[in-house]
């Protein structure tokens, strides 16, 4: 990424809007355990007790501190976002260069492979295999990034059929450059925007995914997530315990969506029209 790119992002509303709140959502994630003097698996406490000066949401119906828990299941979201985020984007990557470079019948069977996950409703696969199976976290991302992958490989792979054949890419084949050699010089470098804007999209609909899961009680209840703590806060609606056991996750959740969002937008805006004129 070239300098003026910083420069120019320096001044997007939607990215210093979008990486402050990243940021902030972070700190908190990451040092929120240290700050919090309270196990978010500790049943110990009075259940449903009210927010107070020692537990600042309250304590839910098994007597574990809500706060804690809100921060834990903050981060157990994003965990699951970057491991499907980033296992897609590698996969889609991979296929996308592949076809782009071998062309021919590796090609055709790529895109043909790719046109036939893209009909696969993806929320559909994972409900039936969290359900029927009860798979691991992470197992559920990697099944995540093996139904994302065909977007962002049809996008590399038509970009990378544009650089293949500019003027330069000829010149460096010409002077005895090795597939490796430009692939990994020119390729690669040059499609770096894609893998920015490939990643953060599959990261807000990896987090969302979870969290709807989540919800939909298709996890370990024993796992703290955003999307539990809504199911099980619903149960207790007419208690007037929405302000502080319903209503923090929903938030936390959309902070976190909206960040990504505003990333991916600023993303879109700086790179678009320099992929356009490549």
């Amino acid at each position: 990424m070239h300098r003026n790119h910083y420069q120019e992002l320096s001044k997007d509303r939607w990215f210093i809007v979008g990486s402050g709140l990243a940021f902030l959502l972070a700190l908190v994630f990451l040092a929120g355990p240290s700050l919090i003097p309270y196990d978010p698996h500790d049943m110990s406490y009075r259940p449903l007790s009210p927010p107070s000066g020692m537990h600042w949401l309250g304590v839910n119906d098994g007597g574990m501190d809500i706060l804690a828990e809100l921060i834990e299941g903050g981060r157990h979201t994003v965990a699951f976002g970057l491991q499907a985020g980033a296992a897609g984007l590698f996969l889609g990557v991979l296929a996308g260069l592949a076809a782009a470079w071998r062309g021919g019948w590796p090609d055709l069977i790529i895109m043909r492979l790719a046109e036939i996950m893209m009909s696969i409703p993806p929320v559909m696969v994972l409900i039936l295999a969290a359900a029927f199976f009860r798979p691991s976290p992470s197992e559920l991302a990697l099944t995540l990034a093996c139904l994302s992958w065909p977007t962002t490989a049809k996008v590399i792979r038509s970009q990378a059929l544009v650089v293949r054949q500019s003027l330069h890419v000829e010149a460096a084949r010409r002077m005895g450059g090795t597939n490796w050699y430009i692939l990994a010089r020119h390729l690669l470098p040059e499609l770096f925007p894609l893998y920015l804007m490939g990643f953060v999209n599959k990261l807000r609909m990896a987090m969302f995914m979870e969290a709807s899961l989540a919800f939909l009680g298709l996890f370990d209840p024993s796992r703290k997530t955003l999307g539990m703590m809504i199911r099980y806060a619903l149960k207790y609606y007419y208690l007037d315990t929405w302000w502080h056991w319903i209503l923090p996750p929903i938030i936390c959740l959309t902070l976190i969506m909206a960040a990504v969002t505003f990333l991916a937008i600023s993303l879109e805006k700086l790179f678009h029209p320099r992929l356009k004129e490549l």
